[in-house]
């Protein structure tokens, strides 16, 4: 089996149309504005100093990332795995970022490109306290390049369709599945999880 090259898909993929280049805009428009504001939810994309890829799920109520400006972002930092590999891939990196915000209900999906910064600035801090806690940190993204993404993939996977969703019991708890895998700590049932879930948003 041979990987293909740049030759080999430009001879199996047309070129975009120029309604599809032209769309990716400069800065945040009305429509990417509002379409964050709704978005309780977003993939943030960031690439480190050894060309490592990290992509990091982050939610919070609707508009969790405050639209800053036309082309800046803020994004508070709420508690997690402490890993911290997207902040390390910034401050270490080349700082570039990708968002893709989703809107439940909304098959369409929004793609925010920009250069990333981490702050601890004491007034953003305190300006977003959510669920009874300040940020511990806040991202600050500089945007270069906003553009809609079709339906087509949250169509194609029925996202939204609650026929389509499945138990939370056909699947183990993150605490059974990462003790099978390392056999560290407890093996905790989804319950279980799902209370301290509740005590550290």
């Amino acid at each position: 089996m041979t990987d293909l090259c740049a030759e080999d898909l430009a001879a199996i993929y047309p070129k975009p149309s120029p309604r599809v280049i032209a769309k990716a805009r400069p800065a945040l428009d009305a429509h990417a504005r509002r379409f964050i504001e709704m978005s309780p939810f977003c993939v943030l994309a960031t690439s480190g100093s050894d060309s490592s890829v990290d992509a990091s799920p982050r939610g919070g109520n609707p508009g969790f990332v405050h639209v800053a400006g036309t082309n800046r972002l803020l994004m508070p930092d709420r508690s997690g795995n402490n890993r911290i590999d997207s902040f390390k891939n910034i401050v270490e990196g080349s700082g570039f970022v990708h968002l893709l915000f989703f809107v439940p209900g909304i098959d369409e999906t929004l793609r925010v490109g920009g250069r990333g910064a981490v702050t601890t600035d004491p007034k953003l801090l305190d300006a977003m306290v959510e669920f009874g806690r300040a940020p511990r940190a806040v991202l600050r993204v500089e945007v270069s390049e906003a553009y809609f993404h079709c339906g087509k993939a949250l169509m194609r996977s029925k996202l939204w369709a609650t026929d389509t969703q499945v138990t939370r019991s056909s699947f183990p708890s993150i605490s059974e599945v990462i003790h099978d895998q390392t056999m560290l700590g407890e093996a905790e049932p989804q319950a279980v999880v799902e209370a301290r879930y509740k005590t550290q948003l």
